[in-house]
């Protein structure tokens, strides 16, 4: 594990604004590093405001899109809701049926099977619209690229709105608008919303149209949150705002089925981090398992009854997803070192009974073991498709572009992807893809790394100190939660291995001369013990969190890594 401190600051500002604002250095640092260099910067920061929302009406086409939608619900058309089977679809067609059904009773819904349609916009999707007299199809988190799809529509008769954050091809489709704020043409002052946040924009701009008080649509931002959170988009500008009063309505007054699935769940407030790891993966498990119109069932609900028993369907679906995610991974692991390709600088594998479901998951899981870009192949239909994960730093959908001639279609982010080929052409992508990342990923994007925001010495670590600390949130990409480092540390003796397997690492850390001790914990660092109990003074990073015991709570250190000092 390599550390890297981040020195990119300017001390005066981190000296101004910890003066202006009584702080603590470190946290100035911090605040300084991620752009907050003024009081007015750290009010709107600290206190995200809606109404610092940008003007929905400055995305491109957005005029056109309320125009149509209010002509069809005027017309009393059928409307077909339209979205892909991930967290980020799901959520966002539920938030726009909700919303639209609230002025008419025409609404019907679409999730394309994983299996059957694959992703995005299907022809079977629109024939489903056509069969059921739907003159308005509005797309969500997909169809940014679906140029022919739309063609094949608009002979049928049939409209489209697309609300999409994927990056363009080079042609725009010819829907009645396109809502993209990654389209070159849309001057939208951020581009980072998720397909949910666009959902949310249009919502916002209907409002505006009836004069509704964004006060009342503000109870939708609970699936915006969720939305925000397993799409891993940056929580930065408009998704910070987003966030953190999605969270507060998770936390407050969440719809039926939000609360269905966290019944089970035994925390007073839920942070952005629950959200990615106790509810995105039910919601995935839909679309993963069976089929994601279970999820927008389920967050669509009235009846909470009938919302916990969608929820325990769901519990099943995420608990068949991790044994087949364990079992999938294993074998993979397998197949990578009879092929000897232990040393490759990407990993690219493939087995045509694998899970399409879980295979986004398992090139995830992949990395934690060979860090390095990861695509994972399953047969599907008379193609192989595949989902490709990277490493930081490095841009794996350019890297699959540079790959074009052997894909059938591909579409994704600069960490995340899914492609689909021709059998024949496997070894052939294969080899190229290698070649590629061979000749263009940077050395150190192939160690996992540390970026350390600020040094700390733990007698700094005082409440008002975390009380600021927890300010900061939600975190994000972009908004990381901050990671410091200590040094002279060293453990009070009663350091310890814990765990069923003994993998973790338990320590009562002093600092210099200081006596007083700070509980520490560090999973997975177990094998790191013999560091500390020689005796010699060991550097340290870590995060702080609270830590609940017994009814007690303190703050605690939560190890990344430790190393001996020499």
């Amino acid at each position: 594990m390599q550390w890297h401190l981040n020195n990119s600051y300017d001390k005066n500002q981190v000296a101004s604004i910890s003066k202006e604002l009584m702080i603590d250095k470190a946290l100035a640092t911090i605040l300084v590093q991620r752009g907050i260099t003024s009081f007015d910067k750290a009010k709107h920061f600290f206190r995200p405001q809606l109404t610092d929302l940008h003007d929905p009406y400055l995305m491109k086409d957005m005029d056109l899109a309320v125009k149509r939608i209010n002509l069809a619900i005027d017309r009393q058309e059928n409307i077909l809701i339209y979205g892909d089977y991930d967290v980020d679809g799901t959520t966002s067609v539920a938030l726009l049926s909700s919303f639209l059904r609230l002025f008419c009773h025409n609404i019907a819904t679409y999730i394309p099977d994983r299996y059957q349609e694959g992703y995005g916009i299907s022809y079977q999707g629109i024939d489903f619209a056509d069969d059921n007299d739907i003159s308005l199809i509005i797309t969500l988190d997909c169809g940014i690229k679906a140029s022919d799809k739309i063609k094949y529509a608009s002979n049928k008769n049939i409209d489209f709105i697309i609300c999409d954050h994927h990056r363009p091809g080079t042609q725009i489709p010819e829907a009645v608008a396109v809502l993209d704020p990654k389209r070159e043409d849309c001057h939208y002052p951020y581009k980072e919303l998720c397909g949910c946040g666009i959902g949310f924009k249009l919502i916002q701009a209907l409002a505006i149209n009836r004069t509704i008080p964004l006060a009342e649509i503000t109870p939708f931002l609970d699936l915006v949150a969720v939305a925000i959170a397993a799409d891993i988009v940056p929580i930065t500008g408009e998704n910070r705002i987003l966030a953190y009063h999605g969270l507060e309505v998770i936390n407050s007054s969440p719809r039926v089925g939000i609360q269905a699935l966290i019944n089970s769940i035994n925390k007073d407030k839920l942070s952005i981090t629950d959200v990615v790891f106790m509810i995105a993966p039910k919601i995935n498990a839909a679309g993963r398992m069976k089929h994601g119109l279970h999820a927008v069932e389920l967050l669509t609900q009235q009846n909470f009854n009938e919302a916990l028993s969608m929820a325990q369907t769901i519990e099943q679906f995420n608990h068949e997803r991790k044994e087949l995610d364990q079992t999938i991974t294993e074998e993979a692991l397998t197949l990578i070192k009879s092929n000897q390709e232990e040393n490759n600088a990407s990993t690219v594998v493939f087995k045509p009974h694998w899970h399409k479901g879980v295979i986004g998951i398992v090139a995830s899981r992949l990395i934690e073991t060979y860090y390095r870009p990861t695509i994972v192949f399953t047969k599907s239909g008379a193609n192989l498709a595949a989902s490709a994960r990277s490493v930081h730093g490095f841009d794996i959908y350019n890297a699959i572009a540079t790959c074009s001639p052997l894909i059938e279609q591909f579409g994704g982010h600069k960490y995340a992807a899914g492609l689909t080929i021709k059998p024949e052409n496997y070894l052939a992508f294969k080899t190229l893809f290698e070649k590629t990342v061979k000749d263009t990923i940077p050395q150190e994007c192939l160690t996992p790394s540390l970026t350390i925001d600020a040094e700390l010495c733990l007698e700094s670590i005082t409440p008002k100190f975390f009380r600021v600390l927890q300010q900061f949130a939600p975190f994000g990409p972009k908004n990381m939660k901050p990671i410091f480092m200590a040094r002279g540390l060293r453990d009070n003796g009663y350091g310890k291995k814990v765990g069923a397997n003994e993998d973790h690492l338990k320590l009562n850390i002093i600092e210099g001369t200081n006596p007083k001790t700070y509980q520490a914990i560090g999973f997975g660092l177990g094998h790191k013990l013999d560091y500390i109990t020689t005796g010699q003074t060991f550097a340290a990073v870590f995060t702080l969190e609270e830590n609940h015991w017994n009814g007690y709570t303190s703050i605690q250190l939560n190890l990344k890594d430790v190393e001996p000092e020499s």
